[in-house]
């Protein structure tokens, strides 16, 4: 399991000073004044905020493209991509080909760019290793899976109030959207789209998982937040994909809401 205390020597993102704070991207602190050099300073500074937002909005949005990346954050695509050959040195973002969903069109696939592991780690503070161990003892001295399932199935229910509040006041049109919205506030960073054709329905996506390296050991609290999703939503759901599986995004195919779905068919987290 990646650990969030790592630390790496280089050009970009301090991980423990400049990043972490449950998710919440810190400005860099003021430049000390010193007899000499305090314009570099103030230059270096200003590129190492520049960089964190960078990262934020890979970290807000999932892997994107320069030109993303540029569009969103009023940058250049030069100055953009600066930024992210800076970030990939000191390995907190990675390049990859943009998963395409559906139909492919010609031509080969944008390089879209995802935070690695180490550059999630910057995000969190989490206490990833306590959690396991804990869960790990759960599973030796209460019954295995089951006993793991049954935790995870407690714990989202204990977190079950402020998302069901949000679902049951908005529209049938809408409870998707609202879900996303819950589950922002909580750290999630979620976001609702149309689902790719020939699909009928919507994608809920979460960009940021605060228990992904437990989940990658236990893939029980992928499963019961899945199931969760389906029996709120009223409606089958699909996992697609996982952070915790190695995906960039958690992402839950919602097809279009039918009184006749069964929540009780709630798909599976990807193996």
């Amino acid at each position: 399991m990646t650990q969030g205390t790592r630390g790496r020597a280089g050009r970009g993102l301090p991980g423990s000073k400049e990043l972490r704070n449950n998710g919440v991207v810190k400005n860099v602190g003021e430049a000390r004044e010193t007899p000499m050099g305090t314009q570099q300073e103030e230059l270096a500074t200003g590129e190492r905020s520049t960089r964190n937002r960078v990262a934020r909005s890979i970290l807000d949005h999932g892997p994107s493209t320069v030109a993303e990346l540029a569009q969103r954050l009023g940058l250049t695509q030069a100055a953009v991509r600066r930024h992210l050959d800076a970030l990939t040195g000191d390995g907190v973002v990675e390049a990859r080909q943009q998963r395409v969903y559906g139909t492919r069109t010609r031509g080969r696939p944008a390089k879209v760019f995802a935070l690695t592991d180490y550059g999630r780690d910057a995000f969190d503070q989490s206490y990833d290793k306590l959690a396991a161990d804990a869960l790990r003892w759960i599973a030796d001295r209460e019954g295995g899976g089951e006993a793991i399932a049954a935790f995870a199935r407690a714990r989202i229910a204990a977190q079950a109030g402020a998302y069901r509040k949000a679902v049951e006041a908005a529209t049938p049109e809408g409870r998707t959207e609202a879900l996303a919205k819950a589950l922002s506030a909580d750290g999630y960073a979620a976001t609702a789209r149309s689902a790719p054709h020939p699909q009928q329905g919507e994608q809920l996506c979460q960009h940021h998982c605060p228990v992904a390296h437990v989940a990658e050991q236990f893939p029980q609290l992928c499963e019961a937040e899945t199931e969760f999703f389906a029996e709120l939503l009223g409606t089958h759901v699909q996992r697609l994909a996982t952070i915790a599986h190695g995906d960039g995004v958690c992402t839950t195919f919602i097809p279009k809401i039918s009184h006749n779905a069964s929540a009780s068919t709630a798909g599976r987290n990807p193996a």
